[in-house]
């Protein structure tokens, strides 16, 4: 898809971390929608490129970059300065996991919980650091983490993914308020979303889960998608906090 896209974003950026899974590719759509050009920080440049043909507007573009990895995501920033000149948005959708239930110390080992926390916490950190000269001459900088009711229920695929994603939540806290006035923070947090996210989960684990939801359903990539819209278009006075975007579950 291409063309000029006229909306509330219109001449501004968005750069996406984890820009073709399904919450971050999601986003990419909602937010094209609304003018901007987008730039998805991708492991699979071929996937992404794909991708972005769909996209609603012009000027897209994406970059191979280990979002893990500081170097590679101060040379991201780098990138997209040359080509951009600005980034007005940053959404940090990536992150991984891995099944382990809570009482099996043992299968929680120190190697899984580097990956996680470097995925989930490290990764979105070093990733703000790098855009945040970018986002602080936008003079309307944003950034959104995609975060995880586990951060509060304490219930999620394993314990270190639970902890990272409560450290994200802090991160907002702190960050939103360092970086006022010209730089927002916010996490939108959801809880089960119908995406291949977590390994092993199946149509029947999300039945149950939908039935024990008060809104009778999970969610959808564009659910959070929809709340990271708000964000940049209409939550403008919101900052250091955390949006749940999960049906009520977690009420209980």
């Amino acid at each position: 898809m291409s063309g000029i896209v006229q909306g509330p974003l219109t001449g501004q950026v968005a750069v996406i971390a984890g820009g073709v899974g399904a919450i971050g590719y999601a986003s990419a759509q909602r937010l094209a929608r609304q003018g901007t050009r987008v730039v998805l920080l991708v492991r699979d440049l071929e996937q992404a490129q794909a991708k972005m043909a769909d996209l609603p507007g012009a000027g897209h573009h994406a970059l191979r970059v280990d979002v893990n990895s500081g170097a590679e995501l101060s040379e991201a920033a780098a990138a997209v300065r040359e080509r951009y000149g600005r980034t007005d948005i940053l959404v940090n959708a990536a992150g991984i996991t891995q099944p382990v239930p809570h009482h099996d110390l043992d299968a929680l080992s120190d190697e899984l919980i580097d990956r996680i926390f470097a995925a989930n916490w490290r990764g979105p950190f070093a990733a703000i650091r790098a855009f945040a000269p970018l986002l602080r001459a936008s003079g309307k900088g944003l950034v959104v983490n995609i975060s995880s009711i586990a951060a509060t229920t304490g219930i999620g695929s394993n314990v270190a993914y639970c902890a990272a994603k409560a450290g994200l939540d802090v991160m907002a806290n702190s960050l939103g308020r360092a970086l006022a006035p010209a730089i927002r923070v916010i996490n939108v947090s959801p809880g089960v979303v119908d995406s291949s996210f977590v390994p092993g989960r199946d149509a029947a684990f999300n039945d149950k889960q939908a039935a024990t939801t008060p809104l009778k359903r999970i969610g959808h990539a564009d659910d959070i998608a929809a709340a990271v819209e708000a964000c940049a278009t209409t939550l403008l006075f919101s900052t250091g906090t955390t949006i749940q975007v999960d049906g009520g579950r977690h009420l209980g």
